[in-house]
């Protein structure tokens, strides 16, 4: 189905309640929504936004377009927890109703100060000839749960040097002094990130361009964000416009990130290579914030813009990622599930073998929703690995490539097709002498973290609700397997 602008700019305020519950029960009826990941009611969901914790509870909110699966006017929308795993849905926070986001309340991040809850975002205006005028916007949550917006921008202009894409700021304090990156066009065409500087979250003074080593990657910097892990400056951001190189920046767009350390005097980053932070199919416009115990934890948009997927036809598009703990190690930035994810555990099955040359199945390793974990060493196998959502016709590959030192994963024939203009294979280099993986498989999703968060590919996979076998084979060789796997509660 085509949608005309003006159905993409329809507000949920103007549709009927009968109208919203129609389309309610058509998503319900969906045979691939999930179980466990944060997902729209109805329509699409996109970026995680304001991901903070304030007042007792870790607050996350995200891009949201309530009457269908495409991009059209975005609220946003509000959940909430007490534990990172049980999340509850408190409703829409922000409504694009204003002349500040007349066209959009798009993305942005929260911080605490005086109290309250501060969500900085971007405010999507146009004027009467289409031409786009971003605004930078404070909303102010309070206790109570009160969400109230500021009448006028704090930042009401694009600085001279930049296009109209320039959007998505991510607040951090330092040294009693707010800071505020944000993603940003060149007047040639190519990203960037900008820095803000405000003492008191109102009034924002223009610090000036970051300067990094990479003057030419892509042609807009989307969804930036820095902070400082295990002593570590990271800045994370999602380039658009990379061509693939070997096995890298082969989805439609990419998210990255670069260590080093910023001066914010000098507004420069001496930083290392660009590398990416999820190796699958489906993982855009992260968002971090620090944990009260210090943990820096990590949410990602489980899809990409401009890719149709298979829920389209249900009224409903895309998920949030599992949070994720994030640590420096070793020059490389890891990334492992929560260890609050652990509580979700239920029924508890273990196996172990040694396959050589062989697919192998497990007596009650089965479903469509649960974890794993399976570690393979004393390798002597060229492949190894498993296959999950299996059937006679559908299955997931996920295995380790001994002679190439790479791990793969294949959704050729994982169910309906999505994205496939942009391949059915994802890869990476390797180097282990021992592979584990850990694996989130949800409805119509897999979670994979490799050798505890060395790598992580996130997928979206659509297979049939039979489809629920789980293989693990070795070919040219035997591999030792030890595998556990647990059903996953509310």
């Amino acid at each position: 189905m085509q949608w005309t602008t003006a159905e993409r700019y329809t507000r949920i305020e103007e549709t009927t309640k009968e109208e919203l519950q129609q389309l309610a029960e058509q998503v319900n009826a969906c045979p691939w929504r999930q179980t466990y990941h944060i997902q729209p009611e109805t329509g699409l969901l996109n970026d995680p936004n304001g991901f903070s914790f304030y007042n007792g509870e870790y607050h996350l909110f995200y891009q949201w377009f309530p009457l269908g699966p495409v991009h059209g006017i975005k609220y946003w929308y509000h959940t909430k927890s007490k534990n990172l795993i049980n999340w509850e849905n408190a409703g829409v926070a922000i409504r694009p109703n204003d002349d500040i986001d007349s066209h959009g309340a798009y993305s942005g991040s929260g911080i605490e100060h005086n109290g309250n809850l501060y969500l900085m975002y971007t405010g999507n205006t146009r004027d009467e000839n289409w031409v786009r005028h971003p605004k930078q916007n404070i909303a102010v949550m309070n206790k109570e749960g009160i969400i109230e917006k500021w009448p006028l921008p704090v930042i009401d202009q694009v600085p001279d040097g930049y296009t109209d894409h320039f959007r998505d700021p991510k607040v951090w304090k330092e040294n009693n002094m707010f800071y505020a990156v944000i993603g940003a066009q060149r007047t040639d065409k190519t990203g960037c990130v900008v820095l803000y500087s405000s003492p008191d979250m109102r009034d924002w003074t223009f610090e000036g361009e970051i300067q990094t080593d990479l003057p030419d990657f892509g042609y807009m910097w989307e969804c930036p964000d820095y902070f400082i892990v295990n002593g570590q400056g990271v800045l994370a951001f999602s380039p658009q416009g990379i061509a693939p190189d070997g096995d890298n920046y082969h989805n439609i767009y990419q998210s990255g990130y670069v260590l080093g350390k910023l001066d914010v005097k000098t507004k420069t980053f001496t930083h290392s290579f660009f590398q990416e932070l999820d190796r699958g199919f489906d993982f855009y416009a992260p968002q971090s914030m620090e944990a009260p115990d210090g943990r820096r934890i990590m949410v990602g948009w489980m899809g990409l813009p401009e890719v149709d997927y298979p829920t389209d036809q249900h009224g409903w598009a895309h998920c949030l990622t599992l949070p994720r703990e994030i640590t420096v190690e070793n020059g490389k930035l890891m990334q492992r599930p929560v260890r609050e994810l652990t509580e979700k555990r239920g029924t508890r099955m273990e196996a172990k073998a040694v396959l050589k040359n062989e697919t192998k199945t497990f007596e009650s390793f089965s479903g469509t929703s649960y974890e794993l974990i399976s570690e393979f060493n004393q390798i002597d196998a060229e492949s190894f690995g498993m296959e999950i959502r299996v059937s006679e016709t559908e299955k997931t590959i996920l295995m380790y490539d001994a002679v190439q030192k790479k791990v793969v994963l294949d959704r050729t024939n994982s169910g309906a097709p999505s994205g496939t203009k942009y391949g059915t294979v994802r890869k990476c280099f390797l180097d282990a002498e021992q592979v584990k993986f850990h694996i989130f498989v949800d409805t119509s999703s897999i979670e994979v973290f490799v050798n505890d968060g060395e790598e992580v590919f996130t997928s979206r996979i659509f297979p049939r609700e039979n489809s629920t076998g789980i293989r693990f084979f070795a070919n040219g060789g035997s591999v030792s397997c030890h595998a556990v796997k647990w059903t996953i509660g509310g």
